[in-house]
Order: C-alpha cells, then sequence, then structure tokens
C-alpha cells in the first residue's frame, strides 16, 4: 500500500501559500484521492499539476494505483481549518454536536472555535410582532459535529 505521508508531501510540493490539502485517502486498493481548496477557490489546472507530480513520483511497476485529485465541492461538510478561514464572513450552516441547526454569519476562525452570528425572527415579550434576533454563538472545533458552506442564488 501507497504511504499516505507520501502522497501528503508530493501534493504540498504543488501547493501555494493561498492552497491547502483538505483530505487525502488511500484504499486498500491503492485507489487514492485527493482533495485540494484554496483561499481563492482551485482552478483545473492547479488540480492536474498536483495530479502530474503525484503520478510522476510514484512507480507503477512497484505498486499499481489510481489517481483522483479534486475541490471538495460546495455540499461537503468543512474537515480543515482552513476551509473556516475561506469561509469567513460567508454563509455557513452548522450542525453542532447536540444536533442543534445553526444557519448564520461566520464572524471569526481562531485555533480553538468559530464565532457564528445567527438572526432569526422570534417573539419578543411587550411586541406585537415578532422582533429580529440576532444571536453570537461562540463554539468550539469539538462542539461542530458538521459545517458547509450555504449556497445562494441571490
Amino acid at each position: 500500500m501507497i504511504a499516505k505521508q507520501k502522497v501528503i508531501d508530493l501534493v504540498n510540493e504543488r501547493l501555494d501559500d493561498e492552497m491547502f490539502i483538505v483530505d487525502v485517502t488511500i484504499s486498500s486498493a491503492n485507489d487514492i484521492n485527493v482533495y485540494v481548496d484554496g483561499f481563492n477557490g482551485i482552478t483545473i489546472e492547479q488540480c492536474i499539476a498536483v495530479s502530474r507530480n503525484v503520478e510522476h513520483n510514484l512507480d507503477r511497476d512497484e505498486e499499481d494505483f489510481s489517481l483522483q485529485v479534486s475541490s471538495p465541492g460546495l455540499t461537503e461538510s468543512f474537515k480543515v481549518k482552513q476551509q473556516y478561514e475561506k469561509y469567513t464572513g460567508k454563509e455557513i450552516e452548522v450542525l453542532t454536536a447536540d444536533n442543534e441547526k445553526l444557519k448564520g454569519l461566520l464572524l471569526e476562525n481562531s485555533d480553538d472555535g468559530i464565532v457564528l452570528e445567527t438572526s432569526k425572527r422570534e417573539k419578543v415579550e411587550g411586541h406585537k410582532k415578532k422582533q429580529m434576533v440576532v444571536k453570537k454563538h461562540i463554539l468550539k472545533y469539538d462542539e461542530i459535529k458538521s459545517a458547509k458552506a450555504v449556497i445562494s442564488f441571490k
């Protein structure tokens, strides 16, 4: 089986400061899946460069393998802290460890967790109509079951 760290090292050789590895998986049949992203997105040409570097530095005569390099996609859950950094200032959806769904603006991220601002119309005492209530949620990464970008066509 091909060593995961070797693949990670080969991928990192083709990444610049604006790009990062999201995930690398290698099955027992040597099916290698590499997911890379960038703070400004990632192009097909960048994926091709990563793919070629990995493919040209692994010996198919020694071990046969299949290789797929792509971006994780908008519908996939975040796996690394850099993804939170990329979406700071944008809307995300979070499922907490308590199975509470929160949808809001990612205000900040740190090494420990995130700050998410949600706004929702709620009944407030002393008012006849529902009022807009804005809340800030401070969540540690271990309190987040999943998080992903919200796709909006507005």
